[in-house]
């Protein structure tokens, strides 16, 4: 497995971040990796069920995520299964007038001995993904700098 977890302040109350993250749509407008989400199927718990795609390296991979935590404003966690498999949660606390973002995700990597030599890469690749992610979020949620 590789772990990921990184997190921003944004300046948007709890509420303003969660229902942005809440819509699939808005995974695919910050995700650089993620090419779409689809087939989007609510759950009793108010949470979603969907197919998603992903692009690495120009391979794309698909799967289902499904959400077994949605705590309003608070937290989401999604099972990713398919040709990708884990976890990805998304903890959001209040923060100096502002949220605290936490994106933390476990990754498998396919196979065993590929998966040793493609880890380092893998993790650099995953981090520079959590940063662009989060830096993304803060950018669509607060506008850009220039305003």
């Amino acid at each position: 497995m590789v772990a990921v977890s990184k997190s921003i302040h944004v300046d948007a109350d709890p509420e303003s971040v969660f229902a942005f993250l809440d819509d699939p749509q808005g995974h695919v407008e910050v995700t650089p990796s993620l090419v779409d989400a689809t087939n989007v199927e609510p759950l009793e718990s108010g949470g979603k069920q969907l197919e998603f795609t992903y692009s690495i390296a120009g391979v794309k991979l698909a799967g289902e995520l499904v959400q077994t935590v949605h705590d309003p404003d608070r937290r989401m966690t999604f099972e990713m299964s398919g040709q990708l498999n884990g976890e990805v949660d998304i903890e959001i606390e209040p923060d100096d007038g502002g949220s605290r973002v936490t994106y933390t995700g476990d990754y498998e990597i396919p196979g065993t001995v590929l998966a040793r030599v493609a880890e380092p890469f893998v993790r650099r690749y995953n981090e520079r993904e959590v940063d662009t992610l989060l830096a993304n979020l803060k950018t669509r949620i607060e506008g850009p700098d220039d305003q």
